[in-house]
Order: structure tokens, then C-alpha cells, then sequence
């Protein structure tokens, strides 16, 4: 009976998603999630203990914490004039944007491969999702997505600038003509910003329908989920009334602005990936099809893959298997870049894995 009610009430597009799944990872070299490996200095560990300590987890956190978005105006480089929005990791982000120019007929469009959240969080608020496909190389197919905007009219649109799962940094020039042609609201996703020679940032003031959208999660900050839209203060301040009273909490902001008060620190760790992205690339190359990547993590292509995956989980080493995510990534994996250490050993369980 009760699963028949379920059914009854939970709209039938919900029913047909699967959840987001996180795989187990205990014990394992985990390079699936895109997560910075390196651990923070010791003195910056010892600060953040005190701020635990010291932090009134008994009283609600502060609604807008304006010491917290002044650092990140200051270090991210926002524009004059321009201002941030706060939101528990990028995908409160996105659904706040979905709610906010969601109304009858309405389209979110991004491009496909691309991140699910975009496809999926259309889909938790019943607006109709519209996908085109990239080019065979991964590039953005731009006159199929001026058609689209053409004709679909959307009234959000989501660019991944790098993409992921793909890992490559779209034409500037192209991303320009997206943002000129599309009637609505146009949101430059880079959560990868840190590992990019790119960003539009800059840009954010130049045009009327633009906000860029960042987390600090791939920077060294996962366990915080902490993540912003910048942008003019006429879209701001209508996306406010939608975000949820609370929504960062205590720790997360305290913490969040210890680490962006030594931002050199994870500076000093983004292009340390840099260049270990650089060496794991040179080493997978010669064993398989590797795509270029401006992100910390590396999508490549290869017969098998799907058992090869099953191989390195069975060594211990867990990186992501988009082989069902779409079409377009037959037989491709992605992996996160680690440390040298761990990277050697993902080469190493790999060789082993082909043979």
C-alpha cells in the first residue's frame, strides 16, 4: 500500500531519475571525485582547531557573512560593481538559478557530455531540460547551439568553462557568441577556474545576462561545500530571496575564511596539480587515448574500459567509469589528479590492468 501511494504522489519524472550515485571508497586510492590530495600545512590545521573550538555551534550562523564575501571578492577578482551570492557547494547554486526562471514553458539548456547536476536539478523543478551535443572532439558545436537558442529560446543557459567531464576549455570566442545570442540568462559554471588559463570572470560586468558561478571544492575545500554566483546586483538580489536562511553554516564560513586569508597556500597547491596533471598526462598518453584536459582531472579513452575499471577497483584504485553517462563517452574513464605518489600507482595498477 504504501509503495502505491508513493507512486500515486511522487510525480513520474522523479520516479524515472536514479540517485546521485557516490561510490564506497574505504581503503581505496580514491581518484574519482576530483578532490585535492594534498593535505593543509600544519600551522593552518592548528588555526582552524582553535576556530572549531571557538566557534558557537549553539547559535545559527551569520545569514550574510560580509567579512567572508569581501575576502572572496578581493581574492576571485570580482568585478566593480559587482557582488557574490553564497551557496552550499555550487549545486544549491543551480537549483536556486532553476527555481528563479523556472515558469511555464520554460528551458534550461547546457551542452551534453556536460555535469548531470544540470539536466537533473531541471528536472527536480519540472523544467524542461534541452541538451546539445557536442562535437566529436568535445568542442562546443557552436552553430547547433546558436540554432538551439534560436529555437528553443531558453530562459537559463549552463556552460561548464572547463567542462567537465571532459576536462577542455571551450572557445572564448564562442562562448561570447552564446552569451550575445541567448535571450535569457547565461551562467559560466567554473568550478575548475583554479586549474584554467581562462576565465570570464573579468567579463561579468560586461554584459547584462552573465554571472559566473565558482566553488572552492576542487581548490581544497570539499568537506566545506562552499561555493558563490558573482554577478550584477539586479540578479543577485532576486536570487537572495530564494536562497534557504542558513544555508552555510557556521564552521564552513569560519574555516572558509582562514583558508581564503592564506589563499597562497592553495595557490601554491592548484599549480602544484598543474603540473602533476602535465606528468600523469605524458605517462597515460602512451598507453591510451588522452584527452586535454584544463582541469585537475583527465577523461581518456580505451578498449575495455569498462573491465579495466573493474580491474583497478579490485587494486584498490577507484577512479570514475562514464561509460553509461552518455553516448558520446563510450568507453572512456576519468581520473582525478593525485599526488606524484598516487598518480604512479594509478599507472602502475593500470599496466597491470591491460595486459
Amino acid at each position: 500500500m504504501s509503495s502505491a501511494l508513493v507512486h500515486n504522489l511522487i510525480r513520474p519524472e522523479l520516479l524515472a531519475l536514479h540517485a546521485y550515485h557516490v561510490p564506497e571508497s574505504g581503503g581505496m586510492i580514491k581518484l574519482d571525485a576530483m578532490e585535492n590530495p594534498y593535505h593543509l600545512p600544519q600551522f593552518l590545521k592548528d588555526e582552524i582547531a582553535t576556530i572549531v573550538t571557538s566557534c558557537e555551534i549553539n547559535r545559527y550562523p551569520d545569514p550574510d557573512p560580509r567579512e567572508l564575501k569581501e575576502r572572496i571578492r578581493q581574492i576571485e577578482a570580482v568585478p566593480e560593481g559587482c557582488d557574490v551570492l553564497l551557496g552550499n557547494g555550487s549545486d544549491e547554486l543551480i537549483q536556486i538559478l532553476a527555481m528563479a526562471l523556472n515558469r511555464p514553458g520554460a528551458v534550461l539548456l547546457s551542452v551534453e557530455p556536460s555535469f548531470v547536476m544540470y539536466r537533473m536539478i531541471a528536472t527536480f523543478v519540472g523544467m524542461r531540460h534541452v541538451g546539445v551535443p557536442l562535437s566529436p572532439d568535445f568542442s562546443l558545436d557552436i552553430e547547433a547551439t546558436l540554432d538551439a537558442i534560436r529555437r528553443e529560446r531558453p530562459a537559463l543557459v549552463f556552460l561548464a568553462y572547463p567542462n567537465n567531464p571532459t576536462g577542455n576549455l571551450f572557445s572564448a570566442d564562442h562562448v561570447r557568441r552564446i552569451i550575445e545570442a541567448s535571450p535569457g540568462l547565461v551562467v559560466i559554471d567554473e568550478a575548475y577556474y583554479a586549474f584554467a588559463s581562462d576565465s570570464f570572470m573579468k567579463h561579468v560586468a560586461d554584459y547584462p545576462n552573465l554571472l559566473v558561478m565558482r566553488t572552492f571544492s576542487k581548490l581544497g575545500m570539499a568537506g566545506l561545500r562552499l561555493g558563490f554566483l558573482a554577478g550584477r546586483s539586479e540578479w543577485l538580489d532576486e536570487l537572495e530571496k530564494l536562497r534557504l536562511p542558513y544555508n552555510v553554516g557556521v564552521l564552513p564560513q569560519r574555516v572558509a575564511k582562514a583558508l581564503l586569508d592564506n589563499h597562497g597556500v592553495l595557490l601554491q597547491q592548484a599549480d602544484q596539480i598543474r603540473k602533476d596533471r602535465m606528468i600523469l598526462q605524458r605517462e597515460l598518453q602512451t598507453l591510451v587515448e588522452v584527452y586535454p584536459s584544463e582541469a585537475n582531472f583527465l577523461l581518456f579513452r580505451m578498449e575495455n574500459a569498462a573491465a579495466v575499471f573493474d580491474k583497478l577497483k579490485a587494486r584498490g584504485m577507484l577512479i570514475k567509469n562514464l561509460g553509461n553517462a552518455h553516448p558520446m563517452l563510450k568507453d572512456c574513464l576519468r581520473v582525478t589528479v593525485g599526488t606524484p605518489l598516487e598518480c604512479q600507482k594509478f599507472i602502475e595498477a593500470l599496466q597491470e590492468s591491460i595486459v
